[in-house]
């Protein structure tokens, strides 16, 4: 069977619901079943000047529909969106097309699960306790650890923390937290990417690794024991380097990824490799997720000039990891 993907284009005042019009104009290679706004969706799409064709969805269903058209599950907003103007009183809703994504990934009804960006401030305003894509879906899951892995071209950043204040990033670079890291990571490329035995860099925390403990410890006590344990258990793990010379070419050209240890030491390297272009995953989950690496952009939003780079590879990733699954499965 072909895939078939849940699609969320995440807050609606962002440039999520026209990416995804724009990119339904074109030919694909799965079945997409777009959870949000009908209504909203249509409005985008004049607005974009896309012809658009909206389906409810039928689980019994299942081809490739013609660019231009497709299906749904309506998710109304209890507010008419405005591009760029967040609405808080939108957040449950937008919460709710997450849930039932995630629900029909777990129960069969789709093959995997792509997401558009969100705000996490207005839902968190609005009341709901959220820090994001990764961490909303691993408790709906009901997984206790996932890995947030973001990729461009040949080069994967793996986050041991995801978004939390830097000043709460030490005391989270625990030798459990390192290693459950770099187990999800090697797990995650060898059953999601056929890396039979994955190379792995590994980055300290501090300037310089710490410098042999005259700039901080945690390599020493935390982050080198970890990659000691995995080299022992025969992973092909280096580490812990410097960050600001572990991404050279020399090195990355001898690794299938990289495992920092916070959200801002990895992701500006690679966003200014591929930008646009790049994919957030997730491992550790039990569904196929995928991500844009990029944010609601509410500045450019009703623009219509958002790049859809990033859902298109998005997508396309989505579709390969799941006829993956299904080669290994057999």
């Amino acid at each position: 069977m072909i895939p078939r993907l849940a699609i969320t284009p995440g807050e609606p005042a962002g440039i999520g619901p026209e990416l995804v019009v724009r990119l339904a104009a074109q030919p694909r290679a799965s079945q997409w079943v777009v959870i949000a706004d009908g209504a909203w969706l249509a409005r985008t799409a004049r607005d974009a000047g896309v012809a658009l064709e909206l389906l409810a969805f039928e689980p019994a269903a299942r081809e490739i529909d013609p660019p231009g058209v497709l299906r749904i599950v309506d998710v109304p907003l209890p507010v008419a969106p405005r591009p760029g103007v967040l609405e808080q009183r939108n957040a449950r809703a937008i919460l709710e097309t997450l849930e039932r994504a995630t629900d029909g990934c777990l129960d069969g009804c789709f093959d995997a699960l792509v997401t558009g960006p969100v705000h996490k401030g207005v839902i968190a305003d609005a009341g709901f306790p959220f820090s994001g894509h990764t961490e909303f879906l691993a408790e709906r899951c009901g997984v206790e650890s996932v890995l947030m892995v973001l990729t461009a071209d040949a080069l994967r950043v793996a986050l041991v923390t995801t978004h939390v204040p830097l000043s709460a990033v030490p005391a989270l670079i625990t030798r459990e937290r390192v290693a459950r890291a770099l187990e999800l990571l090697h797990a995650g490329l060898r059953e999601r990417y056929a890396i039979d035995r994955p190379r792995i860099l590994v980055a300290g925390l501090n300037p310089h690794a710490g410098e042999g403990g005259h700039l901080g410890r945690e390599e020493i006590e935390v982050i080198g024991p970890v990659c000691d344990a995995a080299r022992a258990s025969g992973m092909d793990v280096r580490g812990p380097l410097p960050a600001d010379t572990l991404f050279t070419p020399a090195l990355l050209a001898e690794a299938d990824a990289v495992l920092a240890m916070y959200h801002d030491q990895g992701l500006p390297v690679l966003k200014h490799l591929g930008f646009g272009r790049a994919v957030n995953v997730t491992f550790g989950l039990p569904i196929v997720r995928t991500s844009v690496d990029h944010g609601t952009a509410l500045d450019i939003a009703g623009r219509h000039s958002a790049d859809t780079g990033s859902l298109a590879e998005a997508v396309a990733a989505a579709e390969t990891m799941v006829l993956r699954r299904r080669r290994d499965a057999a």
